[in-house]
């Protein structure tokens, strides 16, 4: 198959995607990978495939075309060819959770010397590094590297960009419990979407909606949530998007839960852990046996609640998800101290207190914990982030966390 026919190929595939012909797209794409001579157009048919794959949930398979893409970019020679396919490397490792392997690719593309094209997926690289430093709960890290996207997409005038790392930006509020703010950005990726969004796939819009369900419902806007989720789940099943719709069943089931409807929310959190289980999404299982472990403690099931949580417990800790680990103490700690086990509450207890430094979720001026109940947030350019309040009382002296870091220890 020669270029020109390769290129037409390329072209059919794109058209049966775009039309929800999905398995007809793969089987058009699969035969120009295995019949083509043209490099450049095994490069490209290869992109094709890592997004359908991911699009789809099928995470493993994404990451072997992304192997096979590297292997194709270094036999072009071309350093263009090389920073895209490490960051499709990096973004499949970044979908199966693992996120060292993901900065450290991350880091790779940062690091090549391509020309302008190269320096225009620098914004998807740190949004991939963001969303995997914030999977270790490595927040300060996470919040740099949203903010770097996010001038990348504003230097850029990419919109696309922008939409994404809003709803990363929401997410990254959601787990400090910044509500307001965990709300503001998917509601401005909603506004990117409708401004800016009619060429665009839909699943910008369902990313949104989801993002701001999951606001709504930590807010108690339980209506509101219900309404942006089930838009969400009708795009998700409709494209076949396996990663979102599990994400949506885990959100309807935390809305029912917060409803203290435990026998709906139940039957929801299975459905959610079935996909999340078949695709690999590791991280979003410790969310849903959080879910599952606060409903058995509703219904007074301690030691159902304590099997949940060793689970979720063994699963954080292979991904290195501190803030998963904070969680799962937490509710430990009032387990015990309602069995009344004061050796395990204690263990508890001091674990509890060894993530919150570990994480440093505490206010470098106040000194009282963040992450612990909603509360309005500013990050200073540092990304250090403290209580607003503190930081209209206290004035701009400056960052007290990048002083402390910065005062060498004295010779006597």
């Amino acid at each position: 198959m020669g270029q020109d026919q390769t290129k037409q190929q390329i072209e059919k595939g794109l058209h049966l995607y775009q039309s929800n012909q999905t398995e007809k797209a793969l089987r058009v794409w699969m035969r120009v990978l295995e019949k083509s001579a043209d490099p450049a157009g095994r490069f490209r048919v290869l992109g094709c495939l890592i997004t359908a794959h991911a699009e789809m949930g099928r995470y493993k398979d994404m990451l072997k075309f992304a192997v096979v893409q590297i292997d194709t970019a270094r036999e072009l020679e071309d350093p263009d060819y090389l920073t895209e396919s490490y960051l499709n490397l990096a973004r499949s490792n970044e979908k199966l959770c693992e996120f060292q392997k993901t900065i450290s690719y991350c880091k790779t593309c940062l690091n090549m010397q391509g020309t302008t094209v190269s320096l225009q997926l620098n914004g998807q690289v740190s949004l991939s590094m963001g969303n995997a430093f914030l999977g270790l709960s490595i927040f300060q890290k996470a919040l740099e590297c949203f903010e770097k996207a996010l001038r990348y997409a504003h230097n850029n005038d990419d919109k696309m960009l922008e939409c994404r790392v809003c709803c990363s930006l929401g997410n990254f509020y959601t787990q400090i419990k910044d509500y307001e703010k965990a709300l503001f950005f998917p509601c401005k990726a909603a506004e990117l979407v409708n401004d800016y969004g009619k060429g665009w796939s839909l699943k910008y819009r369902a990313m949104s909606q989801y993002h701001m369900a999951v606001a709504y419902r930590k807010l108690g806007r339980l209506a509101d949530a219900m309404d942006c989720c089930e838009e969400s789940m009708k795009i998700a099943l409709q494209h076949g998007d396996r990663p979102l719709q599990a994400l949506c069943l885990l959100c309807f089931a935390d809305i029912h839960r917060s409803r203290r409807d435990v026998q709906t929310a139940f039957p929801r959190y299975d459905s959610s852990m079935s996909i999340m289980t078949e695709i690999g999404n590791r991280l979003g299982l410790v969310q849903v046996l959080l879910g599952v472990t606060k409903c058995w403690m509703m219904q007074k099931e301690l030691d159902k609640a304590l099997e949940s949580i060793e689970k979720a417990q063994e699963l954080a800790e292979g991904l290195g998800n501190k803030l998963g680990l904070l969680k799962l103490h937490c509710l430990c700690e009032t387990i015990y101290r309602t069995k009344g086990q004061q050796q395990e509450l204690r263990d508890h207890v001091v674990k509890f207190h060894e993530c919150v430094e570990e994480m440093e979720l505490y206010c470098g001026m106040c000194g009282e914990s963040i992450g612990e109940k909603n509360n309005q947030l500013q990050a200073l350019p540092c990304s250090h982030f403290f209580h607003l309040k503190c930081l209209q009382t206290n004035g701009a002296r400056g960052c007290p966390n990048c002083r402390r870091s910065s005062v060498k220890p004295g010779y006597v």
